[in-house]
């Protein structure tokens, strides 16, 4: 049977237990397999697709036909190598690569029989979450700092009907509450990426990039919380032991400038990162100085033979103009982290022209609208005298 395993100290437990972290050191649990219990055979779309290996009952399962996200051909910004694609998350249920795990930790929480679910969030997270609880018929409880998160995730999260809880402080601090609520309570189940049944959803995204394409040799990835790159390093390896690729890609994880502790601590071949107290990007989706799964990311990056960067919020901005006024795709400031972290190591060599990339881009343009009011655009305004709009559009 699959069973919860402390990739830090080894603590190994039965998936009966409800737990999130680890008794003896901490750290979040994953879920691990062993290799007859890894279902070869995928039928259907989506997550669900792929539910020979999660942990849970399909039966039950809360989804709203999440994955499934398209990979598109660059045709224009992946002119620098063999092949550049964007693996766009945005087109998911509520607009982000939430909704991969949270269809996952909702069906976990039905199987044991919640009535409530809690996150903390950045928003994304509370608006996955919200909108399947919803699905659901259970409550939700979403605890966000006050003023920092983007308008477009917060209307999803009220318009589900989600209880909303303001914290007057930044999203290490509305984590740490809910991770301590989890320690002491039963009352709600916790389904931030601390939880392992998150992760399982979430590595789906791997599965996907592999039947599509096979193994490119980099996947480059916007790096917060870090469970979304924990997650692609678990679906590539499963992937690999399934017998569909034959090398693992190298891990492109890339943080904002403002916001980078694990960048640090992979330039200083650190076992341990420092904290940023005072995270600071516009990219608040990334805008974490204290990633729950840091140790995870280290070891992904590590093992992969890749690397982590920190990119400005200036090309962050720029990579996601360039997205939407070249490639016609239209993400959020955070999910750009991930192209501009592209274009920056194939400045400096780090990927190479030979080289095939898959960017893997979080959350759609349209849950921070505000963030385009840093683009330079052409805009006129005419009256209605005849032969005017000719004229403008003549010159």
């Amino acid at each position: 049977m699959p069973r919860y395993f402390c990739e830090n100290c080894g603590f190994t437990d039965k998936l009966d237990k409800n737990l999130y972290f680890c008794p003896n050191c901490g750290d979040p649990l994953t879920i691990t397999y062993s290799d007859d219990e890894l279902e070869v055979n995928f039928s259907g779309s989506g997550v669900w697709r792929y539910s020979g290996v999660l942990p849970v009952d399909p039966n039950k399962k809360v989804s709203l036909k999440e994955g499934n996200t398209p990979l598109y051909k660059s045709l224009h910004l992946g002119s620098g190598v063999k092949g550049l694609y964007i693996k766009n998350e945005g087109m998911n249920p509520t607009g982000s690569f939430k909704d991969r795990g949270m269809t996952v930790a909702i069906t976990r929480a039905i199987e044991k029989n919640f009535k409530s679910v809690i996150c903390a969030s950045t928003g994304n997270t509370s608006a996955s979450l919200a909108i399947y609880a919803a699905r659901a018929g259970i409550r939700g409880y979403v605890v966000v700092p006050d003023g920092a998160v983007a308008l477009g995730k917060m209307a999803q999260a009220r318009a589900a009907g989600a209880h909303i809880i303001k914290v007057r402080g930044n999203f290490d601090l509305a984590l740490q509450m809910v991770k301590d609520f989890a320690r002491k309570s039963d009352e709600a189940y916790l389904v931030n990426s601390v939880n392992p049944f998150r992760i399982e959803g979430q590595k789906t995204v791997a599965y996907e990039i592999v039947e599509e394409i096979g193994a490119p040799d980099w996947i480059t990835i916007p790096v917060g919380n870090a469970g979304n790159i924990t997650a692609l390093w678990k679906g590539l390896n499963e992937m690999k032991r399934l017998g569909k690729i034959k090398y693992l890609p190298k891990l492109l994880g890339v943080q904002a400038s403002g916001a980078s502790p694990i960048v640090k601590a992979f330039n200083d071949s650190s076992n341990k990162i420092e904290p940023v107290v005072s995270p600071n990007t516009l990219a608040t989706a990334i805008k974490i100085g204290n990633p729950a799964s840091w140790r995870r990311a280290l070891k992904a990056v590590r093992e992969s033979r890749g690397a982590m960067i920190e990119v400005s919020d200036d090309h962050i901005v720029q990579a996601q103009y360039l997205l939407s006024s070249r490639e016609g795709i239209f993400v959020e400031p955070a999910s750009a982290a991930s192209v501009a972290g592209f274009l920056s190591a194939l400045q400096n060599g780090l990927i190479r022209k030979e080289d095939t990339v898959v960017s893997i881009v979080t959350g759609n343009g349209l849950k921070d609208p505000d963030s385009v009011s840093r683009f330079e655009s052409i805009e006129i305004t005419v009256g209605s005298e005849e032969g005017l709009l000719h004229s403008v559009i003549a010159q």
